[in-house]
């Protein structure tokens, strides 16, 4: 934890904060082809300063909206500190969405500039430009060639960065007025604008001011030990309001972010990077327990047997550690041999230093969270939503709960409604989705925020998620089926790599099934079996009595209503640009029943 600072009253005074408490070599970097690029404190302040006043040449003032539409990189917090220091206001729209989706939010928000990352988002933005008369000009982060320099009202982030230096130079006092207008701003005005991606329905809009912002960087500061010593690895989307304060976090408390060069690179960012924390999804880290319990399995003879009683050692210590008890003298010593041979040179392939890794966006399958325990690096997660600026709780470092997202965090009150619904209320909530007030209205009832979700609070404070409201299958006989959980138990095989499960308005529960073709392919060949294309291998049966023999195991554990009596196995994976995915990786499930609605009718048709 950082000592709490007094010179911050917005988010605004944040670059004067980082320049004064944390001047270092490296603040912000980006890694491209596993070296470091990057800024020092001097270098982004002065940037933050150039493009702010550049901004400001262009008419840019208190409560504008300025659209950011990029991949995270370095910019993109440069960028968002400039707007934010004008007082203006940050709209972030994901690169991933379509120029038609694009145009929505651009419109509604009413976005008088929007800054691009590259030529592609530039072209996708020209397509619709025609259609918002607002815009008065687009801002291309990517150095400029002849024809987008050409184009009328388009801009390199450089040129703009030009001519706010050339005020500072020629003109006496524009470097203090850059301060005096970031002090003017106000705690309760609006800083951003954060479209909710949705797994369903139009966006809305989300109004969070600077003291909402503000209350959740003190309360994530308050729980999470992360100072000028630390070197951060992000990959998540600047776009989504969990990595977008976890950026706010790294500034305020001086530690060096470095962003991924993809999701694609990230092992290779890792070993670059070498970093002491990173952010992620529960996939992200679905993902890679399934890489690192294929590559141990794969090893075969002594080397496998060995992965799987260290592996199995290390779940014995951290299942005894999340019930708060000790582990016995045999066990301890066990402990101590399996990380010598094993479990430290599993953390040596994740960097090496890596101490703090935090799962937010979704709820962490409970299996994921005791096998990163096991190998010595458990997560700490977190709960919240884009409405409440994101976190609401965290599951405490010192006094991790398998199973619980945590305690609420500093200035935010939890209760769980009758219907079993989470309630908050606290600094951190939102004014309201903008334009929308009936949506508003829907949630914000007697001054608390109703978030949608399912869960239970236990009489120490723990929150535990069940399952989101609006996601609860109802089957045609009148019984709750939480898909989630279910969900969660399929993937914990190394062959699965997605699951829908269904049921709603239906007379039993099915699932679709993505499996994980690599690890599959695997299997098949130990098994002595033909290998072949996709489409062709999910339709033989040998395939599909595999994962029937993991859906009999999980049917074991569910209650008669749950069972799933049918399953069909997809050629297809979800991804985020064929639509099933949100671009923090959950599945949409509407998308994927309209999509796959004949396999869907096919699972009920003859029962």
């Amino acid at each position: 934890m950082t000592e709490p600072a007094s010179d911050l009253r917005t988010i605004a005074d944040l670059p004067f904060h980082v320049m004064g408490r944390h001047p270092k070599p490296l603040l912000i970097g980006r890694s491209v082809g596993g070296t470091i690029q990057g800024m020092s404190t001097k270098e982004a302040f002065e940037r933050i300063r150039e493009l702010a006043l550049g901004f400001a040449s262009l008419g840019v003032c208190g409560g504008d909206r300025v659209a950011i539409i990029s991949e995270s990189r370095p910019e993109w917090i440069v960028c968002d500190m400039a707007i934010l220091a004008l007082g203006a206001v940050t709209v972030p729209i994901y690169p991933t969405l379509s120029a038609a989706q694009a145009r929505y939010i651009l419109e509604d928000a009413g976005a008088r500039l929007a800054v691009v990352s590259t030529h592609l988002q530039l072209e996708k933005l020209q397509d619709v430009r025609h259609l918002l008369p607002a815009l008065e000009a687009v801002i291309v982060m990517d150095e400029m060639d002849g024809g987008a320099a050409a184009k009328a009202s388009v801009l390199g982030l450089d040129e703009v960065a030009r001519r706010g230096h050339a005020q500072i130079t020629s003109e006496w006092g524009k470097a203090k007025e850059f301060r005096d207008v970031a002090r003017a701003v106000r705690p309760e005005q609006l800083a951003t604008i954060i479209y909710t991606s949705g797994t369903t329905g139009e966006p809305k809009g989300v109004m969070l001011s600077h003291a909402n912002l503000l209350s959740n960087l003190l309360a994530a500061n308050d729980v999470l030990d992360v100072g000028p010593g630390d070197v951060a690895l992000s990959f998540l989307p600047l776009s989504h309001a969990f990595e977008r304060m976890s950026s706010f976090l790294y500034l305020y408390a001086g530690v060096t972010v470095i962003f991924a060069e993809s999701f694609e690179t990230i092992g290779r960012d890792i070993a670059a990077v070498r970093p002491m924390m990173v952010t992620g999804v529960p996939r992200v880290y679905e993902k890679m327990q399934a890489r690192i319990l294929e590559k141990g399995q794969a090893a075969g003879g002594v080397k496998g047997a060995l992965f799987k009683w260290a592996i199995g050692v290390g779940l014995r210590r951290a299942r005894a550690a999340f019930r708060g008890k000790n582990v016995g003298p045999l066990t301890a010593v066990q402990a101590k041999l399996a990380d010598t041979l094993v479990l430290s040179k599993i953390r040596e392939g994740v960097g090496g230093r890596l101490r703090i890794a935090v799962s937010g966006s979704a709820p962490l399958p409970l299996s994921v969270a005791e096998f990163f325990a096991a190998i010595g690096l458990p997560i700490t997660e977190g709960y919240g939503l884009t409405e409440t600026a994101p976190i609401l709780t965290v599951n405490p470092p010192a006094a991790l709960r398998a199973g619980s997202v945590g305690k609420a965090v500093l200035d935010v009150e939890l209760r769980i409604a009758e219907d079993g619904e989470i309630l908050a209320r606290g600094a951190n909530i939102m004014g309201g989705y903008y334009n929308k007030p009936e949506a508003t209205a829907d949630v914000l009832r007697d001054g608390w925020l109703h978030t949608g979700d399912i869960g239970t609070l236990d009489p120490e404070g723990y929150l535990a998620i069940t399952d989101r409201k609006k996601d609860l299958l109802v089957t045609s006989g009148g019984k709750k089926i939480a898909p989630q959980p279910i969900e969660a138990i399929l993937k914990r095989s190394p062959l699965v790599s997605e699951a829908v499960v269904l049921g709603d308005r239906r007379n039993y529960a099915a699932a679709l099934i993505i499996p994980e073709f690599t690890a599959l392919e695997r299997r098949l060949k130990d098994l002595g079996r033909p290998p072949a294309e996709r489409p062709d291998l999910v339709k033989r049966a040998d395939v599909l009595a595999l994962y029937q023999e993991i859906v009999d195991g999980l049917n074991r554990e569910l209650s008669q209503f749950e069972r799933i009596k049918r399953i069909a196995i997809l050629a297809g994976e979800f991804s985020i640009d064929s639509g099933e995915l949100t671009p923090t990786l959950k599945v949409k499930r509407k998308v994927v029943e309209e999509k796959y609605r004949e396999t869907i009718e096919a699972l009920y048709g003859e029962h």
